[in-house]
């Protein structure tokens, strides 16, 4: 377990495009052995969602969610390649799972992409300020890392989802374009709270 490095984890996850849990329990799996975990990933059909992620989503739900109090309400648009899949138990659950998880954890941006250049710069310049007395060779290194925390916090795709924490939005997403054979792209959402000032989070 000990040699299964962060960096081994996301070379697996490059090569495969399969999520940070399902390569680390693969490579724990394949004694750290990477083809071997390739391998293992190729069976569960997981490796095959990285395939699936370049074809065009066209198809899909809107959906919506209003917490019971009427104090909070979600739309998002998740899109499937095919309207079978659109229509199938298991996509509409895990839409449904989406909506709950934007209600509770009030994401910001769909992707890193999304976030603002200037946004990004105002966070950087932050937190350079709170470690401006560390050796100067190491900021960019802690800036770095804060910033990575920062987009786990405001992107939908890389917070924890919170029915299983050990799981990321993105991992989901591609255990379910696994699981049901096609690409799966949530594309957009808006989150409403009542009092809520525009901006405000």
């Amino acid at each position: 377990m000990s040699d299964i490095t962060p960096s081994l984890v996301k070379e697996l996850r490059e090569k495969t495009n399969a999520g940070m849990m399902d390569c680390k329990r693969a490579l724990v799996e394949a004694a750290g052995d990477l083809a071997k975990a390739e391998e293992i990933l190729r069976k569960k059909g997981i490796a095959s969602a990285g395939k699936k992620s370049s074809r065009v989503a066209k198809e899909g739900i809107v959906a919506s969610y209003i917490h019971l109090q009427g104090k909070v309400g979600v739309l998002v648009e998740i899109n499937c390649e095919t309207d079978f899949v659109a229509k199938n138990e298991i996509f509409r659950e895990f839409v449904k799972d989406i909506t709950l998880h934007i209600a509770a954890a009030h994401p910001l941006y769909v992707s890193r992409e999304l976030v603002p250049d200037n946004l990004i710069h105002a966070e950087r310049e932050i937190f350079a300020a709170q470690v401006a007395n560390k050796p100067a060779n190491i900021v960019d290194k802690i800036v770095d890392g804060k910033i990575d925390k920062f987009y786990s916090t405001v992107c939908l795709l890389e917070q924890a989802f919170i029915k299983n924490p050990d799981l990321s939005i993105k991992d989901l997403v591609n255990s379910k374009i696994a699981e049901l054979g096609e690409n799966i792209v949530i594309r957009r959402f808006t989150r409403y709270m009542i009092g809520e000032d525009l901006g405000e989070r």
